[in-house]
Formats: structure tokens, C-alpha cells, sequence
């Protein structure tokens, strides 16, 4: 360990950041070095002479324009009828979340269709109950009630002339605050942008006004997302309301908590590492992850280029997939998402997986046992909803895991400390000790290493997306343990491996533990096979909530 710090101290000292000994003494506490001889030893087992991930078109997901399986695309716009909404065998979408008086996206989108209720109606009732709850949990950032009350109205007016735009429309949803929002700072949860005021929405903020929603506030989240927990120096823990004395996970901490209490209706977060699952997992909703370029990124603050991820979190799998059809798509602002893909089309969800072959994880590559025993046997539960709803299930050992878990913090380290450069050097002190500890540790990486992970990475692509020509879909736990104690972060052991292979993931309720806390499941697919992904999901919720 001394000559890591001595080798840091020299790297932080050539590229002018003024560390200081109380940070090497908390990034060896926090263990923030803990790893560098995984790395090494793993990047030595793999090919060293493979095209770096960047360069290799080969290992690159390759769109298709329809699910290998047939999946029905003959469903209504935005995916789901008034009739499937809700899961087949009796279990109201309601259970999703601790509080049964809330509904989802599809029940309040039919009654404000129907003229049931207005859009002003939904919006005032959303903006009392953040003003009631929000301040218990530290769930929002900034509150747009005077702005939202216009949208609301302006809805109202539209839907009444028959300008219906579609199930998202008047209804009240919030975005994490790292999303770009014209004349509102962007914090991402630090002090260094506190002042920072957009001059435009976020693509992905636009994309949701367009389609009509109400954009009730942003929401709280660990400093510039580098934290899967809530915690933060600056604005402090999101308590989870299941118990508040247990942490809501990160880094989309503020969103998770904001649609599991019923403050609005969705939300979206990032997701670099576990950001949206993570938090969807620890408070009992659905967190989705689509495809790198799926969705853009223009207007959001970097964490990392080649991992970010937009995303919702929702209380059904179906709301899932309205958010997802209204965020979609190539964007001229970010040249992630110019490669050609294919329009995103929500399947029919009838409950059915009939023809899907679902891997249900063995081992990850660690020998270990994946989580604790009552995640486990949650894990289990919904791989067998999902042979009882027409699956084919077989268990499957998958070490590249383990590895895949070890490149994407590297990844993830050292293009962060690329984007936060600038900063280090002349605003070192104005982050919090944990992010900054953390971002100071990336530099301990030598300057061959990020192209020897990407290396890597082209190699892990390549055998995974051999071990998925035997599966569909993969089963496995969304985090290894319940929620920990308010502040403290959530491994990413389950969720990082499919950032960094840029492939979709959703994270849906399993139930709940004996002591009251929700339990998950993260189903996995191939890239562009969202639909299939959700797909599988409905079939696996119902049983589950």
C-alpha cells in the first residue's frame, strides 16, 4: 500500500492537484485502492493485443430492428392497453410501493384522458404531498411549483381542445438534478455548479415536455453521482420510506424516493454504475437501464462518457415503458446515440415469456454466494415466475462477471478524473471529503492502464455475447443485501458489469424481507432488446409484488 500512495502522491503532484495527506490517509480508509491489483492481474489474463473497445466495431452491440423471438409489436403507441396495465394474477401495481393511495402513469393517464381528472387536479395534489413528505426523506432538490402549475394548466387547456399527446400528458413526474433544466441551476449535487443556470433543457427534459409531462422539480443525488448512496457533504442523506433509518441507494437517490413515496408519478435518473437500479432495488420500484445510446445524454453532467446512461424509474414495469418510448432516440447533440438503432416499440405485455430462455446466475466468477439468503431466494422466485409464465429456465455460471466487475470502476475512474481535472486543481476543497477522496484515487492508474481495460472490455463484449446466443434474458440480483444504514453506499457488484457492457437491465420488486424492506430482481438483455426486456419483466413482476 505505500508504494501506491507514493506512486498517487507522484501522479496528483504532476498533474497539479494539491492533495493532501489527510486525503491519502482517507482514500486508504474508505478503501478506494483496494482493487489496483485486481486490475492488474485481471487485464494480464485477457488479450493484450484486441482492438481497444472504442476502436472495435465488432464487439459493439449491433442493432436489430425486432426480438429474434417474435415479440408482438402490434400493441398500442406507447405499449401497453387499459386492459394489461395491471399484472394478471390478481396483485395490484399499487404494492409496488409502501404507500397504496398512488397509481401508476397508465391508471392516471386514463382518467386524465377520460376527463376523469384534470391535469391541475393531479399537479396541485403531487405538489402538497411533496411539500408534506418530500422534507422527511431530503428527496427533492428544487421544487418548480409556480412553473409546473402553468404546464398543468396549459395541458388542461390542450386535452380539453382534443390535442391529447399521449399517456405522459399532464401528468406530474421530476428529473435528477445532474439534467439540464432552462433557468434552473444544475447542481448535480455539488457546491462547484450550485450557481451553475442552464440556457436550455436537457434532450431528455425536452423530450418529456414534448410529450406533455409536468415537471414538478429535481431531485437530490450523491455528489456528481460518484456514490451508490445517498450520501452527500452538501445536501445530505435521502432517508428510504421504507425506513428511515436505512438508505435510499444512489446515486438517483432523490427520483427513487420520489415516485416509491407517491411525490410524482416517475422520475429519471443516470446510471453509470447502478444509479437508477441501485435505488429502484433499495425502495421497492422499477429502474431501467436501456442500451448506451438508447437514450441521449445532451444536457446532462458527465460522470463517465462511455457508461452514463438515462433512464426511468417508475412504479410498473408498464410506466417503464412509456417513459422509455417518450425519452428515445438519436440525438444530433449526442453523438453517442447517432449510430443507427432501431425505434423503440413496447411489446404487448400479457403476462406471457413464452419462447424467452432466461439464465438463471450461478456462479459470478467470485465462488462466493451472490447475496444474502432472502435476496437469494427472491432471485429464485422470479426465474420461476417466469418458467411458470411459459420460460425456458436453466441455471448458468457466468465468471466473466466477476472480471467485468473490476474494469468498470477502472473505466469509470479515470474518465471522471478526466472531466474533473480542471476542477481539481483550483477547486479542490469545494468537494465533499467522499468524492473527493474517491476522484483523487483514479490517479493512481498508470497511463497505459485505460487502454488495456478497454482492451478488456472488448474481450469481456465479445464472451458474453457468446454465453447470451445460449439465453435471452438474464436473472440475477440487483444488489448483494438489504439497504444499509442512511448514508451508506450499496455495492455495485451486479449492476457496474452491465455498464460497462453498455447492454439493458431492469431492476423490478421481488417482494419484501422480514423486516419490511424491498427485495429485487435485474433482468439483463441483449443491446436493443428492450422490448423483450420488458417483456419478461411484466411476466416476472406480477407474481413477485
Amino acid at each position: 500500500m505505500t508504494n501506491l500512495i507514493d506512486h498517487l502522491r507522484a501522479n496528483l503532484r504532476a498533474a497539479g492537484i494539491p492533495a493532501t495527506e489527510d486525503d491519502f490517509a482517507g482514500i486508504i480508509e474508505k478503501g478506494f485502492l483496494s482493487r489496483v491489483a485486481d486490475v492488474e492481474r485481471m487485464i494480464a489474463s485477457l488479450p493484450s493485443d484486441d482492438l481497444p473497445d472504442y476502436l472495435d466495431a465488432g464487439s459493439l452491440p449491433i442493432p436489430v430492428e425486432t426480438p429474434r423471438w417474435g415479440v408482438s409489436t402490434q400493441t398500442p403507441r406507447w405499449g401497453v392497453s387499459s386492459q394489461t396495465q395491471t399484472p394478471r394474477r390478481g396483485v395490484s401495481s399499487q404494492t409496488q410501493t409502501p404507500h397504496r393511495g398512488v397509481s401508476t402513469i397508465v391508471d392516471i393517464a386514463d382518467q386524465i384522458r377520460a376527463r376523469a381528472v384534470s391535469p391541475v387536479e393531479v399537479t396541485e395534489r403531487a405538489l402538497a404531498r411533496i411539500a408534506e413528505r418530500s422534507p422527511q426523506f431530503n428527496a427533492f432538490q428544487l421544487v418548480l411549483a409556480e412553473q409546473a402549475m402553468a404546464d398543468a394548466h396549459a395541458a388542461e387547456v390542450a386535452i380539453a381542445a382534443g390535442a391529447y399527446l399521449g399517456p405522459l400528458h399532464g401528468v406530474p413526474v421530476a428529473v435528477k438534478d445532474l439534467l439540464d433544466l432552462a433557468g434552473t441551476p444544475t447542481t448535480a449535487g455539488s457546491k462547484i455548479l450550485a450557481a451553475s443556470i442552464a440556457s436550455q433543457d436537457a434532450t431528455g427534459v425536452a423530450r418529456l415536455r414534448q410529450a406533455g409531462a409536468v415537471i414538478v422539480g429535481k431531485t437530490r443525488m450523491s455528489e456528481f453521482a460518484y456514490s451508490p448512496g445517498s450520501n452527500n457533504a452538501h445536501y445530505g442523506p435521502t432517508a428510504n420510506p421504507h425506513n428511515m433509518e436505512r438508505d435510499s441507494g444512489g446515486s438517483s437517490s432523490g427520483s427513487a424516493v420520489a415516485v416509491a413515496d407517491g411525490l410524482v408519478f416517475a422520475a429519471l435518473g443516470s446510471d453509470t454504475g447502478g444509479s437508477i437500479r441501485i435505488p429502484a432495488a433499495q425502495c421497492g420500484i422499477v429502474g431501467l437501464k436501456p442500451t448506451h445510446g438508447r437514450v441521449s445524454l445532451a444536457g446532462a453532467v458527465t460522470l463517465s462518457w462511455s457508461l452514463d446512461h438515462l433512464g426511468p424509474l417508475t412504479r410498473s414495469v408498464a410506466d417503464a415503458a412509456i417513459m422509455l418510448e417518450a425519452i428515445a432516440g438519436s440525438d444530433p447533440r449526442d453523438g453517442r446515440t447517432l449510430r443507427p438503432t432501431p425505434a423503440f416499440r413496447a411489446s404487448g405485455f400479457d403476462g406471457s415469456a413464452r419462447g424467452l430462455r432466461v439464465g438463471l446466475l450461478g456462479d459470478d466468477g467470485t465462488g462466493k454466494p451472490l447475496a444474502d439468503a432472502e435476496t437469494l431466494a427472491a432471485v429464485k422466485r422470479g426465474a420461476e415466475a417466469l418458467r411458470a409464465a411459459g420460460a425456458d429456465l436453466v441455471e448458468i455460471d457466468i465468471p466473466e462477471i466477476a472480471m467485468l466487475q473490476v474494469i468498470n470502476p477502472v473505466i469509470l475512474a479515470i474518465e471522471a478524473a478526466a472531466f474533473h481535472m480542471p476542477n481539481l486543481r483550483t477547486r479542490i476543497d469545494d468537494y465533499g471529503e467522499f468524492m473527493r477522496q474517491r476522484i483523487l484515487a483514479a490517479f493512481v492508474y498508470g497511463p497505459t492502464t485505460f487502454v488495456a481495460a478497454q482492451q478488456a472490455r472488448t474481450a469481456l463484449r465479445r464472451r458474453m455475447a457468446a454465453i447470451f446466443e445460449r439465453i435471452d434474458i438474464l436473472a440475477l440480483p440487483s444488489v448483494p443485501h438489504l439497504a444499509p444504514p442512511l448514508g451508506v453506499p450499496t455495492p455495485t457488484t451486479f449492476t457496474g458489469p452491465f455498464n460497462c457492457l453498455g447492454w439493458p437491465a431492469i431492476s423490478i420488486p421481488a417482494g419484501s424481507s422480514a423486516d419490511g424492506l424491498p427485495l429485487a430482481l435485474q433482468l439483463v438483455a441483449r443491446p436493443w432488446e428492450e422490448p423483450a426486456l420488458l417483456r419478461a419483466a411484466f411476466a416476472a413482476t406480477a407474481p413477485l409484488c
